[in-house]
């Protein structure tokens, strides 16, 4: 049966695409937030995104995606900002390699990437330092956005479309039928990031998202391409104060109990890895945070049906904001009958 009443779990990037997609083709909406609108793992991404992906199934999702981002922005006070995206590694053997076969099977997926060297970085991008650089591809279909600008026109949109949005109402969801705090819909949508895990335990399905802990900082700085360094395991992106800066660090976490503030060490590395990467660095700390985010033991996430009329789409280690605009329109097409999930992403897999 196709549905017609959903109601959707969780208010932040994928959750409101999700209403809002949901609304727009009619479908009678319900999302339920427990706090405002986006203050989970939303409020605290890195608002990157990019479609160098080697996979097939990423490709379709971050093409779509940022497709999306072009096409939302201008609307409000929303942005999509566009800036390359470079990778890179500095050691040889198979991390170099592994960069040559990825830019290799984009372009495979007519992705617009290139593998570039180190004489062409310096070319391209002065800032920055690349002497140490063995192996490195360039993105050119990437960009920032701002999360808060998102989250408001979305959430504005879902509203337009009809969607009653409920904030500081905490869910709960049961089966047979399915069901939100005792009420029943045609499909009920999960979205709740790190949270997915706890929701739908309570429903009786388990599923094996890991929450876990993440750092980020603003510093003081030039104007940079995206980078992500493969070797020593950090990102950087271009921001309004200077540059947003983050690492591979994580540390398995309760979501409702963890330390939200960057620790000392953390603004260590950062410091250090941007003075070591951007020519006459001077990045002093101006703000720091630490968030959660979620994944599987595969890595991929979870998007589509993981019980009778129950839908869910969660653990995109890092990547929810990033895949939001593609992921909630996809989840609105698969409850609404007008598109299969994507089989490799099917929450019942594991």
């Amino acid at each position: 049966m196709t549905a017609r009443s959903v109601a959707v779990v969780g208010g932040g990037a994928v959750g409101l695409t999700a209403a809002y997609d949901l609304a727009r083709r009619d479908a009678d909406v319900t999302l339920y937030e427990r706090d405002d609108l986006g203050a989970g793992s939303t409020a605290r991404a890195a608002g990157i995104a990019y479609d160098a992906y080697a996979e097939d199934v990423d490709v379709a999702l971050a093409e779509r995606a940022i497709e999306r981002f072009r096409a939302f922005s201008g609307e409000r006070d929303f942005r999509f900002a566009h800036v390359p995206y470079l990778w890179f590694v500095t050691e040889g053997g198979a991390a170099a390699g592994a960069i040559r076969e990825q830019v290799e099977r984009m372009r495979h997926h007519d992705r617009d990437v290139e593998l570039v060297d180190a004489e062409t970085i310096r070319r391209r991008f002065p800032v920055l330092r690349a002497d140490d650089v063995i192996a490195a591809g360039l993105a050119r279909t990437a960009g920032t956005v701002d999360p808060a600008g998102y989250v408001d026109l979305l959430g504005a949109k879902a509203r337009d479309a009809g969607a009653d949005l409920r904030t500081h109402t905490a869910a709960s969801v049961a089966l047979d039928p399915p069901r939100v705090n005792g009420t029943a819909y045609d499909a009920v949508v999960v979205a709740a990031g790190a949270w997915t895990g706890d929701v739908l335990a309570d429903a009786g399905v388990s599923v094996p998202v890991e929450p876990y802990r993440v750092q980020a900082a603003i510093a003081g700085g030039p104007a940079i391409p995206i980078l992500y360094d493969a070797t020593r395991e950090y990102y950087a992106r271009p921001h309004a104060q200077g540059i947003i800066a983050g690492d591979g660090v994580t540390t398995p976490v309760d979501p409702d109990d963890y330390d939200g503030e960057a620790d000392d060490a953390f603004h260590d590395r950062i410091v250090e890895h941007l003075r070591e990467r951007v020519v006459n660095a001077n990045v002093p700390i101006q703000r720091s945070w630490a968030g959660v985010c979620a994944r599987t033991p595969d890595n991929d996430p979870l998007l589509g049906e993981v019980a009778d009329g129950l839908y869910v789409g969660a653990g995109w280690n890092g990547h929810g904001l990033m895949r939001a605009p593609a992921a909630g329109e996809r989840l609105a097409e698969e409850v609404l009958g007008e598109r299969d999930g994507v089989g490799a992403f099917d929450p019942r897999r594991f």
